[in-house]
């Protein structure tokens, strides 16, 4: 059996700015997988994770001209993604309650012996159980990478607020780990 190779990114790209139709479609489909995992970080649900991909390659589309060959490509995807789901998220939902990091109070870190159970596909479940605005934070912080300066003009808030939610969102997840090892080894927590 003949497979075709995976169709260089370069070209691809080059074939989008020019509005070949073929080349969104191949990219569509070399990234979509990857970036439906990225907005449904963001999303309350499997359709309006469907959506932000849509709404997300919309604007990678019309924005593929500004692409300068700096740094990956999928980076440069992915970081449109998480913007276009936060876009989306703001346009469709309520925005989030946010308490300033001097109330958030002091929060240990998590103890890595009691949560080394824990596997990634189990640890997206509890990030996924967050609320919006803490797992909104979260990802864009712990997962995305971006700083609190970032998410501060990201998300509308102030860096202490980002802080504070990035707190809160930690406390919670160790709790609940620290809920599950208990029930799964008798640790006490």
């Amino acid at each position: 059996m003949f497979l075709e190779p995976k169709p260089n990114i370069e070209h691809l790209v080059k074939c989008c700015k020019d509005g070949q139709r073929k080349a969104q479609e191949m990219l569509y489909k070399q990234f979509a997988a990857k970036m439906l995992g990225v907005c449904m970080r963001y999303a309350t649900d499997k359709m309006e994770a469907e959506d932000m991909l849509q709404n997300g390659f919309i604007k990678v589309f019309q924005k593929i001209a500004d692409y300068r060959g700096d740094g990956s490509f999928e980076g440069w995807v992915r970081r449109i993604m998480v913007h276009s789901s936060i876009e989306y998220y703001r346009r469709h939902h309520k925005m989030m309650q946010v308490v300033d990091v001097d109330e958030a109070g002091y929060e240990p870190s998590v103890n890595a012996a009691a949560s080394s159970s824990l596997e990634a596909k189990d640890l997206l479940v509890l990030i996924k159980a967050l609320s919006p605005g803490y797992r909104m934070v979260f990802n864009l912080y712990a997962i995305d990478g971006y700083s609190h300066k970032e998410i501060a003009e990201i998300v509308g808030i102030s860096e202490g607020a980002s802080k504070s939610q990035l707190s809160r969102a930690r406390a919670i997840l160790k709790e609940r780990i620290l809920k599950i090892d208990n029930e799964k080894y008798g640790y006490a927590g």
